[in-house]
């Protein structure tokens, strides 16, 4: 058990550590009060107070953080500007989150999923340049008789260029690209002697297990990939090529996500791997198991994940705040507090169904649920 917890817990504090510093930062930068910075919500285990009076603390439960503002009451746009005036001095107003400009309290806001996207890039940016990164030609050895593959038109010794339109850089990329695809047709654009072909494979949808060993719907294709020429390309990048690939990984995973969210919602996409705190520990203690970098990079995506969750148009969420600062700007005044109200039940209603749902995924992933 304690091989899933530290894990876990390492990368939650991470990076969500990172993702309200980026809120901090902002907050600091426009001369807004900032009273906690907490790890983890209900009972502080133990923190400090720095020069500013910030209380930096660490509470039980690890399962997020916050970042709390000098006279804060409301995360909203505020529509009570004249009490919030009488009740604070002068010297005090300068420090109030609410009475910023829009776009500061938008970057304020937007700060915390940015410095997640940032971590990301950091961590990719360091793998690519100190470790390097794999080029390895990919090209099928074996296409299984009677598979997806042999009826779509694949063949032996056909060299991979592109799947749904994404360039195939490594013999690492197909399968990436093969779980991440959504449509009833895989596209393929494959180099067949000195000729490009476009072909289209209907994959099968079979349980099968990750590298990991965890039970997963896998689309099959039914090919074996081998190295071009049987020569592995593993290179160390430069910074300039470094930081492309490494916003490249970053764009291709948020879209990937984006696009396999909203299969799952008209009903295209297995909604059975989305998983919640349960699977993100079991899985964080697996791939420590196989080495930090791997660790590593894992930090990475969930990095992605959750600021990217993060920017969604619910209340409660950055996204939520944002909207709400949008229609700040469009209409020329806040929403009034009962609209805002409304909203926030709706986000409640989402976040808490979105809850039971991941945790349910997670208890019929460990076994507790058939």
């Amino acid at each position: 058990m304690l091989n899933y917890i530290i894990p876990f817990i390492i990368v939650i504090l991470v990076v969500v550590f990172i993702h309200e510093y980026g809120h901090y930062y902002f907050a600091k930068k426009y001369g807004v009060g900032v009273t906690d910075f907490s790890i983890g919500f209900g009972k502080e285990i133990f923190g400090w107070n720095d020069k500013s009076g910030t209380r930096w603390k660490i509470c039980w439960i690890p399962l997020g953080g916050y970042v709390k503002f000098f006279g804060d009451r409301n995360v909203y746009s505020q529509t009570d500007h004249n009490d919030i005036l009488q009740k604070y001095s002068e010297e005090e107003r300068k420090k109030l989150f609410t009475l910023k400009p829009l776009y500061q309290r938008s970057l304020i806001v937007f700060g915390g999923p940015l410095a997640n996207f940032i971590l990301a890039l950091v961590i990719f940016f360091s793998i690519y340049t100190f470790v390097g990164k794999d080029f390895t030609p990919a090209v099928i050895n074996e296409v299984q008789k009677d598979s997806p593959a042999m009826v779509g038109g694949l063949k032996d010794e056909d060299i991979i260029l592109e799947i749904d339109g994404n360039k195939v850089k490594s013999i690492l990329d197909v399968s990436k690209y093969i779980m991440m695809s959504t449509n009833e047709f895989i596209d393929f654009k494959v180099k067949r002697s000195y000729d490009e072909i476009l072909l289209k494979v209907k994959p099968n949808i079979v349980l099968s297990e990750d590298n990991l060993g965890n039970k997963i719907n896998k689309r099959m294709v039914g090919i074996k990939l081998g190295a071009y020429n049987n020569e592995i390309n593993h290179v160390k990048l430069g910074p300039a090529q470094a930081i492309l690939h490494a916003v490249n990984e970053v764009y291709f995973v948020s879209i990937s996500s984006l696009k396999y969210i909203g299969s799952m919602i008209v009903g295209k996409a297995d909604t059975s791997q989305l998983g919640g705190p349960i699977r993100i520990a079991k899985i964080s203690g697996q791939v420590a198991d196989i080495g930090l970098l791997a660790f590593i990079s894992m930090m990475a995506y969930i990095s992605i994940s959750l600021g990217l969750v993060n920017l969604f148009p619910i209340p409660m969420l950055d996204g939520g705040h944002l909207m709400f600062y949008a229609f700040e700007k469009f209409l020329g005044r806040p929403l009034s507090q009962k609209t805002q109200e409304g909203f926030f039940r709706i986000g409640m209603f989402l976040l808490l169904s979105l809850m039971f749902f991941t945790t349910f995924n997670d208890l019929k992933d460990i076994g507790l649920l058939r």
